[in-house]
């Protein structure tokens, strides 16, 4: 870099804007212009007010960081290099390549300093409500007069295109509703999206929407006056009720001459030519690229290492809580180390077979409320249909802005950011979240869901009214397709449990899995009971299958999940009348029935016995994989129809006469 007579910050701006510049054109890929204009932003954000420790990224106490425009994501690894994190110039200089922790959009796990993994628009601001609502509960649960623990404050970077995604409405929505005045949220209001300008699409007052939300909004009329930013942010900090929104304009691209507020910045590099102009602009070689300033790279250094200060004062402040609420600091470690407290599964219940019929959304909410003393972490709520979710914790109040300490969480009608703020508080340590709805209705979280499954975390997703069995509602609420479609998502966990008792022990696996989100799909109707004595034993379900009932001269195997796993047991004895041998196989779980051994595999689904017949109120597709070319389906041939439940499943051939048939038929 030339000798300027800018100070140390103007030569820090500058230096992300290049630096981001020079990624993403070796790169050949990548989106620079946004990652220009918000240099100030980052700049002022991580030298004055975000709370961090680049050597701890995962600190308890520090400020949560969203760049919700994950298309600007060099910006982000850009400042996160620069103030001493773990990504050096080779990495920045390795942006979008294989096996780089600098990926095309940020991604939690790969990139120390990322918290959450964005990309698809709109997502990171419903995460933000997540992390918002975690924080806020930890504070009520945990924080004492003169103990502050819990004080961090959310930050996100958003974009015009966040801002026309409906799930940003949704998550805004609901802060807004809660009062969640640890949000700070900073658009930038650039007018330029992929096509052109945002006039082709979107010319609403953005301010005015997040007012009638209930945020707090400002508005900077220029990125680059750090002094407005600076006084924007300080106000949002000190408005303790409202969400905070700053609407910031800035020009994508400054620094370009001749691509700066156009589309063409947005998302391709700006070229050699242009690039070199960029650089003249700012006052750096042309002839050079990736040229940091050793003074600036030192000036950024040392605010980041601030931070390990920061984060020491708050280990004392922890250790001075444990000699005095060591309760709760025990509380609180176990909690946050993703153990489960000890005897915990002392309360879960235990079934009856002649208890008579109980729907696996009733056994569930059973389970979540025999445990939810024991696990204080356990929070959660539905979109609006907890009554028939059964996830109200009976014992706990509802989380409102009069309330941080409530379990219940009514997330409304808004089956995505519910999702979104699901995955933010699941990234939160100490918390094992929950959200529910209608299995139908994971449509609308197919996004959340996925994004859970990338980053490898664990939200639970509880998931009702699994099948034509709902019955009356007809046709666009029954599940059909919908089992599949999850099952399709790596790392995504679905169980589909047959029984009350079934139902415990996919909680207990729930709350002890690693690596993916769990969807828990449940009836609406009543199921029998089975007995424990004469059947296989439901602890089995952490196999994924087991074989539920059999017979050693069994001629064929029925496969079969949920409410269907019943009547392959009563096909299984039609057929033994005829003098036809089966073996029942429940398999509640394909995901985990692939972690099991060959062997095991083997032991349950022999070779020697080809002829399978699986029966699942769902698609048929995927259930080749365990029927073999000899073996058949009893499954949805479409969508369903209204009419009262046991009307269709005769009507769909779910019935013991038509299992028997197509059995007698494989053979």
């Amino acid at each position: 870099m030339s000798t300027t007579t800018k100070s140390i910050e103007e030569q820090g701006i500058d230096t992300i804007r290049v630096l981001s510049a020079d990624a993403v054109q070796k790169a050949n890929s990548g989106h620079p212009g946004t990652a220009m204009a918000l240099a100030p932003m980052a700049h002022v954000l991580w030298t004055q007010f975000l709370n961090y420790n680049p050597k701890n990224t995962h600190w308890a106490n520090r400020d949560r960081f969203i760049l919700s425009a994950g298309h600007a994501c060099m910006l982000q690894y850009s400042i996160l290099y620069l103030t001493g994190y773990d990504v050096s110039l080779d990495d920045i200089k390795n942006f979008r390549q294989m096996n780089s922790k600098t990926a095309g959009h940020p991604e939690y796990g790969l990139c120390p300093g990322v918290d959450v993994t964005t990309g698809p628009l709109g997502a990171g601001v419903s995460n933000g409500v997540g992390f918002a609502i975690a924080q806020k509960y930890l504070a009520a649960t945990y924080n004492k007069p003169g103990f502050d623990l819990f004080d961090y404050h959310v930050y996100a970077i958003c974009s015009d295109g966040d801002m026309m995604e409906g799930v940003a409405s949704e998550a805004a929505s609901l802060a807004g509703h809660l009062e969640l005045g640890n949000l700070i949220y900073l658009y930038d209001d650039n007018k330029i999206s992929i096509e052109g300008s945002t006039d082709l699409a979107f010319n609403e007052d953005v301010e005015k929407r997040f007012e009638a939300y209930g945020w707090h909004v400002q508005h900077v009329d220029d990125v680059n006056d750090v002094h407005a930013l600076q006084q924007a942010i300080t106000n949002a900090k000190a408005e303790k009720q409202k969400p905070s929104f700053i609407r910031v304009r800035s020009l994508i691209a400054y620094g370009s001459p001749n691509k700066s507020g156009t589309a063409g910045s947005h998302g391709s590099p700006l070229g050699a030519d242009e690039i070199k102009l960029v650089k003249k602009f700012f006052g750096f070689d042309p002839e050079k690229s990736f040229d940091v300033d050793p003074e600036v790279l030192k000036y950024y250094h040392e605010i980041g290492a601030k931070g390990i200060e920061k984060e020491e004062k708050w280990n004392k402040l922890f250790a001075d809580y444990k000699t005095k609420f060591p309760e709760l600091a025990a509380q609180y470690e176990l909690a946050a180390s993703g153990d489960l407290p000890k005897g915990w599964e002392a309360s879960l219940p235990e079934f009856k077979a002649d208890a008579g019929k109980m729907a696996t959304r009733q056994a569930s909410g059973k389970v979540l409320n025999a445990i939810a003393s024991k696990i204080p972490g356990l929070i959660g709520g539905a979109a609006d249909l907890a009554p028939s979710t059964e996830t109200h914790l009976k014992e706990f109040d509802s989380f409102t802005f009069e309330n941080r300490a409530g379990r219940n969480f009514h997330f409304g009608i808004r089956e995505h950011a519910m999702g979104g703020a699901v995955n933010g508080m699941a990234l939160t340590p100490g918390i094992i979240p929950f959200g529910a709805t209608f299995l139908m209705f994971s449509e609308y979280m197919r996004p959340p869901i996925r994004l859970a499954a990338i980053m490898k975390i664990r939200p639970i997703f509880v998931y009702t009214h699994d099948s034509i069995g709902l019955g009356e509602d007809g046709t666009t609420h029954q599940p059909v397709e919908q089992l599949i479609s999850l099952r399709s998502i790596p790392n995504n966990l679905v169980i589909r449990p047959a029984d009350a008792n079934e139902t415990v022990q996919a909680w207990k696996v729930a709350l002890e899995h690693v690596g993916g989100p769990v969807c828990l799909v449940l009836t609406r109707q009543g199921l029998p009971i089975l007995d424990q004595d004469k059947y296989g034993k439901a602890t089995e379900l952490v196999k994924g299958a087991y074989v539920l009932s059999d017979d050693k001269d069994a001629q064929l195997i029925l496969i079969a999940t949920g409410s269907e796993v019943d009547l392959a047991l009563k096909a299984q004895a039609k057929l033994k009348e005829e003098g036809i041998a089966s073996r029942v196989v429940s398999m509640p779980s394909w995901e985990l029935f692939e972690q099991q051994s060959a062997a095991y595999k083997e032991s349950v689904l022999p070779k020697k016995l080809k002829k399978r017949l699986a029966i699942e109120a769902g698609s048929a597709l995927g259930w080749h994989k365990y029927i073999t070319d000899e073996g058949d389906t009893v499954t949805m041939p479409g969508f369903g129809e209204s009419a009262p439940a046991e009307e269709l499943y005769k009507h769909f051939g779910f019935t013991v006469d038509n299992v028997v048939s197509k059995a007698k038929t494989l053979l």
